[in-house]
């Protein structure tokens, strides 16, 4: 047909390229929703617990602090219950 020109092409292929990401965009949403995320595991707690109390004796023995001032220090407040 005579009547159609370049535009028209030119519509279809942004209406491809338009879909083509969309199609891509789900499988990357479907992919991420199948993996693991991060930091959920229990271990990592554990794992920046440690880390946290060398970090704090590296800095204890830069100010020449005692560690079992560190070790004395309450690790969570835990709310008093006030009963009615």
């Amino acid at each position: 047909m005579p009547g159609r020109g370049r535009s028209s092409f030119t519509k279809r292929q942004k209406e491809h390229t338009r879909q083509q990401k969309q199609r891509d965009k789900a499988e990357r949403r479907v992919q991420r929703k199948t993996e693991e995320p991060l930091g959920v595991s229990g271990d990592s707690s554990e794992l920046d617990l440690t880390e946290l109390q060398r970090h704090a004796a590296e800095q204890a023995a830069l100010f020449q602090m005692g560690d079992d001032e560190i070790s004395s220090m309450p690790r969570e407040r835990v709310p008093e219950k006030v009963e009615p």
